[in-house]
């Protein structure tokens, strides 16, 4: 069996917790490979491989990113097309994907016996018409639409060509199950189950007094269009990151993603626990 690790050494106590992640492995008898850049921090570890991410992400039964949430789903988008699961180990502020503490260290042996359960988690492929040419992009949170200089937008969402609505917002938020907890939720989303699939509509800021979220069939194919009036554009990011700007009379596509991510599940009812722990409480 092979493990590879995906640190954040911005995080607090990243680099303690992957060190410690090494021995524990090793001792398993799991073997343990690490990106090349890292091998000053690693070198003392005889057991540690040095290759190169990409490379472990195909090769490796199970990659533990190790960090926060942003941690997590930057190595997601490694896996995508793989069979390699993922397990985080939480060294941020709030590391709600994460499936492990960093005090936790000692259930990786798990890893060895079977114990645990495979979380499959949807994703959504997005595609932007463009005047160049299509491009796409698959995420595991969401998919976001707003205005780049802060005025309010006008779009119009179409459910497989069906126009479901005419929208004045700050913007849109096109979410997975595993997004709801995420941007959908302080936007005024439900908590969804990480394991069920359905595409989540969440608008942001509405000029509205009804609006609520809408839950859409995984099997739906949805396009947003810009009709606002305005020059500026509407500025498009998936899972946080920058994508396209799109300008009135434009649109993406969002559907089911082709394909899933392997999340491991050590500790039993991982996704109500950390619902318990991390969001009914104040983070300190």
């Amino acid at each position: 069996m092979k493990a590879a690790l995906y640190p954040n050494f911005q995080k607090p106590n990243a680099l303690t917790c992957a060190r410690e992640a090494c021995d524990v492995l090793a001792d398993c008898g799991i073997d343990v490979s690490v990106s090349e850049i890292f091998r000053e921090e690693f070198s003392d570890k005889t057991h540690v491989i040095f290759e190169d991410i990409n490379e472990s992400a195909k090769s490796a039964d199970i990659v533990l990113a190790i960090g926060g949430d942003g941690t997590i789903l930057r190595c997601a988008k490694l896996l995508i097309g793989t069979d390699t699961k993922l397990l985080g180990i939480n060294t941020g502020t709030l590391g709600f994907m994460a499936g492990l503490e960093a005090d936790q260290l000692d259930k990786l042996s798990l890893l060895t016996t079977g114990e645990y359960e495979i979380s499959h988690r949807m994703t959504l492929d997005v595609v932007y018409h463009g005047k160049d040419g299509d491009i796409t992009a698959t995420v595991l949170n969401e998919v976001s639409a707003r205005s780049g200089s802060f005025h309010i937008c006008d779009f119009d969402v179409f459910a497989d060509d069906y126009l479901i609505g005419r929208y004045r917002a700050d913007g849109v938020l096109f979410s997975t199950p595993s997004g709801s907890t995420a941007y959908a939720l302080s936007a005024g989303g439900p908590v969804i189950e990480p394991d069920l699939e359905c595409i989540e509509m969440t608008l942001i800021c509405p000029h509205s007094l009804f609006s609520r979220a809408t839950m859409f069939s995984p099997s739906r194919k949805l396009r947003m269009m810009d009709t606002t009036t305005r020059v500026d554009s509407m500025v498009i990011s998936v899972d946080g990151e920058h994508f396209a700007s799109i300008g009135v009379g434009e649109s993406i596509d969002i559907c089911r993603g082709k394909n899933d991510i392997n999340f491991v599940n050590l500790i039993g009812n991982s996704f109500h626990e950390s619902l318990c722990k991390k969001m009914c409480k104040p983070i300190k």
